[in-house]
């Protein structure tokens, strides 16, 4: 099992912290983040280790969470686990239920591989979200 990212005791959000979609994206779950049970963390900012190689090529790909108890979701389960930590409770757990999992996991998995062109119509009142890349 992988170490934690952060000192913190919220459940970590690893998000593309290169994609301002993903930027404008975790800034609209922050705001709804009231209960402060989110750390949002750019995977690029991960230090190796804990990050690892396989890790990364993930992250690119898909939002991951790692929960309190170390459990690593991805992709469109981790967007429900975090919709609902933010209070979309009741929808989170509908989507999550089969076989809605499966159409939310595939409009996901075609968001995310497109998200260049859907950046161009959700979350567009959103500034992006900045993190501050290491210099070498």
């Amino acid at each position: 099992m992988l170490q934690g990212f952060s000192e913190s005791n919220r459940h970590e959000v690893l998000w593309d912290g290169e994609c301002g979609f993903c930027g404008r994206a975790m800034n609209w779950i922050e705001r709804r983040d009231d209960g402060s049970q989110l750390e949002f963390i750019p995977y690029q900012a991960i230090p190796t280790p804990p990050m690892t190689p396989e890790l990364a090529k993930a992250c690119a790909y898909a939002l991951h969470v790692r929960t309190r108890d170390g459990e690593m979701i991805e992709a469109g389960r981790a967007t429900l686990f975090v919709l609902d930590q933010v209070g979309f409770t009741v929808l989170a757990r509908i989507l999550g239920l089969r076989p809605f999992v499966w159409g939310f996991e595939l409009a996901y998995w075609i968001l995310a591989r497109n998200r260049h062109v859907f950046g161009r119509f959700l979350f567009r009142g959103e500034a992006p979200r900045h993190w501050n890349k290491p210099t070498p």
